[in-house]
């Protein structure tokens, strides 16, 4: 049987790299808060583990998103297959990634979506064009690059 997974990004902010990703990918971010209340009142969880955002409990070092069209846990709001977990860490980022999301728009689509993405705030850091195919190499808010093809 196939094993699930998550892709899980290290990074010094969880809450806004899962707010860009969300926007960049078009996917749900997860809320956490009925799960966090549960946990808070059975004190399972203090409050030095969390932190707000947009007006909910969140956790203060993770948070994630889920593709919207995948199934989730409606009681903690996980999701059970597309998904990406943002892990804060106190280390910054060193050297070039050696894993990184290649993002596929539709035939036509890369410079539309170049421009939305740096609109989000992403930067370009190069066009590529070669017999092989064609992308534009981006960086994240924090500094991952990534590729629009």
């Amino acid at each position: 049987m196939p094993l699930h997974w998550k892709l899980v990004i290290d990074c010094a902010d969880p809450h806004r790299q899962a707010a860009f990703w969300a926007a960049a990918l078009e996917y749900t971010p997860e809320d956490h808060g009925a799960l966090i209340t549960r946990l808070l009142a059975a004190g399972a969880v203090g409050p030095e583990a969390l932190t707000e955002v947009d007006g909910h409990p969140a956790w203060r070092s993770l948070a994630a998103v889920r593709h919207p069209e995948d199934p989730f846990d409606p009681a903690s709001d996980t999701g059970l297959g597309r998904r990406v977990l943002f892990q804060a860490v106190p280390e910054p980022r060193q050297g070039k990634n050696r894993l990184h999301l290649d993002v596929h728009p539709g035939p036509g689509e890369r410079e539309a979506t170049v421009a939305r993405l740096t609109a989000l705030g992403a930067t370009t850091l190069r066009h590529v064009d070669e017999p092989g195919g064609a992308w534009t190499v981006m960086q994240d808010p924090e500094g991952n690059e990534f590729c629009v093809h």
